[in-house]
């Protein structure tokens, strides 16, 4: 029996601190995850990734912060697309008023065209932040971008995942070594601040099973981490634990990925 085609073809036109947006499509469907980047500056990196911005259908949020909604209201005007979040994040998100909302519930599935989201909770510092995981026959796709642990939850929804956009925020050594205030330090090494390269590796082996194929790792500090760092930091635990076939892509946050299906 061969193969089913891939359905979902995924861009990540940001990822990092100063701004996150995630473009997901199928034939006949396109939204994005997340609006951290200007009204401007998303539509001119869809350009720069041959992508159409009147087809993007929808716009949803996993949480309030402004790297992952900075743009939000502009663009959302600019695309007239419909926009989801949760009660919590819709109520926290700045200049929000009057935006309007289609709220979903952690753990209840919703559809945008023929992509059906399922959000679910991750462990953060905001009010109720969310990974997705996006399925379309028989792709699925899981984003967990801000988590400080990978909890049972968090691995339950990944598995059975192709392509996984997660984050490898940090090397713990360099947040121990850096200037940052030892606050800082604290909330970024948390359990609910954001995965260490190390950490999001370890979550990736244990996920992995017979089905995933692609990761992009996401959001990298600026300061406490290097693309270099974290594809080694990764590459090299996965295939200790023989899972050297999966593909690891990298994410940028001053231009698009290269495309990734499943």
């Amino acid at each position: 029996m061969l193969p089913s085609p891939p359905q979902l073809r995924v861009c990540v036109l940001a990822s990092g601190s100063s701004g996150n947006c995630i473009h997901v499509e199928t034939p006949t469907t396109a939204l994005l995850i997340d609006a951290g980047l200007s009204a401007r500056e998303t539509l001119r990196r869809m350009a720069l990734a041959g992508l159409d911005p009147a087809k993007v259908q929808a716009i949803c949020i996993t949480h309030e912060h402004s790297d992952h909604v900075a743009g939000l209201r502009n663009l959302s005007k600019k695309l007239n697309a419909r926009l989801y979040a949760n009660s919590e994040t819709a109520r926290h998100i700045r200049n929000g008023d009057g935006l309007p909302w289609n709220l979903f519930t952690s753990g209840s599935s919703f559809a945008v065209g023929d992509i059906d989201l399922l959000p679910f909770p991750l462990p953060h510092d905001a009010y109720d932040p969310v990974g997705f995981v996006l399925t379309s026959g028989a792709s699925r796709l899981g984003i967990a971008t801000d988590l400080g642990i990978a909890t049972s939850v968090a691995r339950e929804r990944l598995r059975g995942c192709q392509l996984v956009v997660l984050e490898a925020n940090h090397d713990e050594d360099l947040v121990h070594s850096c200037t940052r205030p030892w606050s800082l330090k604290q909330r970024i090494l948390g359990r609910q601040g954001h995965l260490s390269n190390e950490m999001a590796a370890a979550l990736l082996a244990d996920i992995a099973g017979d089905t995933l194929r692609q990761v992009f790792l996401a959001h990298l500090s600026r300061e406490c981490n290097d693309l270099e760092r974290a594809l080694h930091a990764v590459r090299s635990h996965l295939l200790s634990a023989g899972l050297g076939h999966i593909q690891i892509l990298p994410t940028h946050p001053d231009r698009p990925s290269e495309f990734a299906e499943c």
